[in-house]
């Protein structure tokens, strides 16, 4: 059996993705043509069974594939902060983080105060923040650092772990 890296088991995952989609697509083309009554139907390029039977083959692999990675996520850890965690934590961590930094984004870029308009009239009403904008400025700034370490991380384990399986179908 063939040997590939994680990296590449999550590059194929896409692409096996991708393939159902086109057989699937291709199956709907074939499976219905317009003649002339009277006429035999054209054969196409590929029977539906042709079609059916490389899905098949592709979505066996896509599970096999799934079943690898995930593995593989839970088994290999890598360091984040000062502890290991398996890749599948650190992937759903770096995307907290990211989720963190676009939220203190938008405090960041919100006044200290500013007046409200149309609340009531002849008196002035002011919106004012109970947090110090630049702070979250500051707290974005290393949520995404931290969430670029992270993902640098898992990047590099994902070319250090090999998975037992043969893309010389697809490749």
């Amino acid at each position: 059996m063939g040997k590939i890296n994680l990296a590449e088991g999550v590059k194929l995952k896409s692409i096996l993705s991708k393939r159902i989609h086109e057989l699937t697509d291709e199956m709907q083309r074939s499976a219905f043509v317009l003649v002339e009554k009277g006429r035999k139907p054209a054969q196409g390029p590929r029977t539906m069974e042709d079609i059916e039977r490389e899905l098949e083959q592709v979505r066996k692999d896509s599970r096999t594939l799934d079943r690898l990675i995930y593995r593989a996520n839970i088994d290999h850890t890598i360091e984040a902060d000062g502890e290991e965690m398996p890749i599948v934590e650190a992937i759903e961590l770096a995307t907290q983080l990211r989720a963190k930094a676009m939220q203190y984004k938008t405090f960041a870029q919100a006044n200290k105060e500013e007046i409200q308009y149309g609340y009531a009239e002849g008196t002035v009403i002011y919106r004012i923040a109970t947090f110090d904008p630049e702070d979250y400025r500051k707290k974005a700034e290393e949520a995404e650092r931290r969430a670029h370490k992270l993902s640098n991380a898992i990047n590099a384990k994902n070319y250090s772990v090999i998975l037992d399986f043969d893309d010389s179908a697809y490749f």
